[in-house]
């Protein structure tokens, strides 16, 4: 039993977690009545993060909106390894943004860098551009590499994605508040998972200047037929996951 009324609403609506929910909660809001509106969503399924439209990613209070992907917390690995292969670089890529966490947190650890986002998705380009406006990134619409200007061809440093890498057979094993509440576009990975990377690595030579890296992540059951979709890649262990770090 508990004593806070906003715990026990969550908990009624079926919340695991109803304790940091209601923190979180009550940290970006403090109306009533927005905070009741946020209850609702979650006992229609919506996930916590759109139903506040904010998300925490690398330490960074994110907006997001319903129907656009939730920026996931192993993909802060992407950003520490991105970092740390390419530190000095200063033309910058994230491809898939979603509501632009990860071009956000290298805008942030790289001040120097010219940072560019894109994402297919119209809703998120929306989304990813007020988060761009505020931290200092621009974002473009459009399918991976294509999507960027094309004076960035051949120039780019530095590029990132967290990748759709759910396979076919495993996407009815995503929680249901997110299968429901997100486009499938930005998880489905095809029969293996990798068919997004293997079009962004089909691309990378175009767009990356001599000496660039790309930077993904994969699950780590992906990680041996990764290896042979591309030259020159480390891999670093990150919990279930693995960070790929490409080089041109």
């Amino acid at each position: 039993m508990t004593d806070d009324p906003l715990v026990a609403r969550l908990r009624a609506v079926g919340c695991v977690f109803a304790e940091e929910e209601a923190a979180e909660i009550r940290r970006v809001l403090r109306d009533p009545d927005a905070m009741e509106s946020v209850v609702a969503a979650r006992a229609a399924g919506m996930p916590l993060e759109q139903a506040l439209g904010r998300a925490r990613f690398a330490g960074m209070d994110l907006e997001l909106a319903p129907g656009v992907f939730v920026p996931r917390r192993r993909a802060e690995a992407i950003v520490d390894a991105a970092v740390a292969a390419r530190p000095r670089a200063r033309l910058v890529a994230d491809l898939g943004t979603g509501n632009g966490a990860i071009a956000a947190a290298l805008t942030e650890r790289m001040p120097l860098a010219d940072v560019h986002a894109a994402d297919l998705d119209p809703a998120a380009v929306a989304v990813a551009r007020r988060n761009g406006a505020r931290v200092g990134f621009d974002v473009h619409r459009g399918d991976w590499w294509e999507a960027l200007p094309p004076s960035l061809r051949g120039r780019i440093e530095l590029a990132t994605a967290y990748l759709p890498h759910v396979p076919t057979a495993r996407l009815d094993h995503i929680p249901r508040d997110f299968r429901e509440h997100e486009p499938e576009l930005a998880v489905h990975g095809g029969a293996d998972g990798l068919d997004p990377l293997r079009a962004v690595l089909a691309g990378m030579s175009a767009w990356t200047a001599p000496g660039g890296a790309f930077v993904t992540l994969v699950a780590e059951e992906q990680v041996e037929t990764a290896r042979g979709l591309g030259e020159h890649l480390t891999v670093i262990e990150a919990e279930d996951d693995a960070v790929l770090v490409f080089a041109d």
